[in-house]
């Protein structure tokens, strides 16, 4: 995380077959997280979860501030900015994401 201090964390999810699992991992960090990263999140974290039906993925991105969110997100920063393949890898399409107050981070990096 950037050492400026995360007010928001704006968080999505989604589920793939796990057939598609590795190859959507590998897209929704180049196209996803990076892209994320590039315009303006101070950290992304994409965490994921093999399952017997299921890999499940969450993309949290942490923000100075809501204004600084809703720059990059637009005016509705619950809606969803999908991928380009998201309906190709995707079970289903996300309606929205989840935007949280940051309390507390004690994240310290290896």
């Amino acid at each position: 995380m950037s050492e400026k201090s995360a007010a928001i964390a704006r968080i999505w999810r989604g589920r793939t077959l796990p057939e598609n699992a590795d190859s959507y991992c590998a897209y929704l960090h180049e196209h996803g997280v990076k892209k994320l990263e590039s315009l303006g999140a101070l950290g992304v974290q994409m965490l994921r979860e093999d399952r017997e039906g299921d890999s499940y993925f969450m993309v949290v991105s942490f923000w100075e501030s809501r204004d600084a969110m809703t720059r990059w997100a637009g005016e509705d920063p619950n809606r969803i900015r999908h991928l380009d393949r998201d309906r190709e890898f995707l079970i289903e399409l996300p309606a929205s994401v989840q935007i949280l107050d940051v309390v507390s981070n004690s994240f310290r990096p290896t």
